[in-house]
């Protein structure tokens, strides 16, 4: 017999502050956690936990064909491994940011490899979506009901990163300039998911109003 250990947990869910804030809403009048109350939620990792790693983000895409696309061509990342399951009728594609030279060439070292890589998004489409036309698309996390919120890309220049995402046709929920949060934005994929682009020089100097 198994027994789950009892854990407390703290959550702050910036996502509905994000969305809430792009669109001007009238934000909560409850203070958040101070820094203290936030530090005291925390814990030291345990040992057992020192070889853990953050590995992939999944969401469900309508067309592998526009989200692969977008992601290598816009996005600027790389199809790491691509697997599918013809009795469940679907396939992942696992994108990230890594050298092409350092993909392994046989199949089945780089699944292997592809599931030690970090931060990975893992693209999910389940067959037959992107040609049904009942289905209208899958929840994005920023309507009501609201849950999850976005991803986010650190690029060096977020103004020349999205000039160039402007270029390329991408759609654009902010641009840098808009709203008291300057020098971020939210672009869209094709399946209409959030995805901010920030710089870690300039995240110092954003007001924390």
């Amino acid at each position: 017999m198994l027994f789950s250990p009892t854990v407390t947990v703290c959550t702050i869910s910036l996502s509905s502050l994000f969305s809430d804030y792009i669109n001007n809403k009238t934000m909560a009048t409850e203070a958040p956690l101070t820094l203290d109350q936030a530090n005291a939620c925390c814990v030291e990792p345990d040992a057992s936990t020192q070889d853990f790693i953050f590995q992939q983000t999944m969401y469900r895409i309508k067309d592998p064909k526009a989200s692969l696309d977008f992601y290598t061509r816009v996005m600027g990342m790389r199809l790491l491994k691509k697997l599918d399951f013809p009795s469940m009728k679907f396939s992942l594609y696992f994108m990230g940011y890594e050298k092409a030279g350092d993909i392994p060439k046989d199949e089945t070292e780089r699944t292997t490899w592809c599931f030690t890589r970090k931060a990975t998004l893992e693209l999910t489409h389940n067959w037959g979506t992107e040609t049904d036309t009942s289905f209208s698309g899958y929840h994005n996390g920023n309507s009501e009901p609201k849950g999850f919120g976005h991803i986010g890309i650190m690029v060096p220049d977020v103004e020349k990163a999205c000039s160039r995402f402007e270029s390329l046709g991408t759609k654009f929920i902010k641009k840098p300039s808009d709203g008291k949060m300057k020098n971020i934005a939210f672009i869209q994929d094709p399946d209409g998911y959030w995805i901010e682009i920030l710089s870690a020089h300039n995240m110092a100097d954003i007001k924390q109003e």
